[in-house]
């Protein structure tokens, strides 16, 4: 008897599309992280961007570091996945050392400023201090959900995101 597998999708089913981004964790030997505020949305981040297809993770953020920051990084390694299950966007997380650049404004940036990690978690959401936060320890690397704006309710949140919480 001849079976026949296929790998193809049934017709009645959609692909789930998922976009991959690369974000830094860039730390400075005084302890600082490097953040951007975005133009579009004036939000605090870390740098970072959508990979393009031909590039790797390490290259990708050397790239959206640059671009965004004017500074020139040294990656070290993932600290954590996080996705964002409403919009289908995966980013991968990697602690990095500078090497070189000068801090400055894009037309992706409105500030550019190094943050102490007290600053990460006043500044802010949780979705994006959680991932710096993450990257200062050494259990990663982490993976967690949020849908955008938290983290669904199953994630473990860093000692300084609920030692923020309590305070506020």
């Amino acid at each position: 008897m001849l079976m026949y597998m296929s790998n193809s999708v049934p017709s009645d089913r959609s692909t789930p599309r998922h976009s991959v981004s690369v974000a830094g964790v860039v730390v400075r030997d005084d302890g600082r992280l490097l953040a951007i505020r975005r133009a579009d949305n004036g939000t605090w981040e870390p740098p970072g961007g959508v990979l393009e297809l031909a590039e790797t993770p390490e290259d990708g953020l050397q790239r959206e570091v640059l671009e965004e920051t004017g500074i020139h990084v040294e990656v070290d390694r993932l600290t954590g996945v996080y996705k964002n299950v409403t919009a289908g966007v995966v980013a991968l997380v990697f602690r990095c050392k500078p090497s070189g650049g000068t801090e400055r404004l894009s037309g992706e940036t409105t500030a550019v400023q190094w943050l102490t990690p007290h600053e990460v978690a006043e500044r802010m959401s949780e979705v994006y201090a959680i991932r710096l936060l993450d990257a200062l320890d050494d259990t990663g690397p982490h993976v967690r959900s949020h849908d955008g704006r938290q983290l669904l309710a199953d994630q473990p949140q860093t000692t300084a995101c609920r030692r923020d919480q309590r305070s506020a």
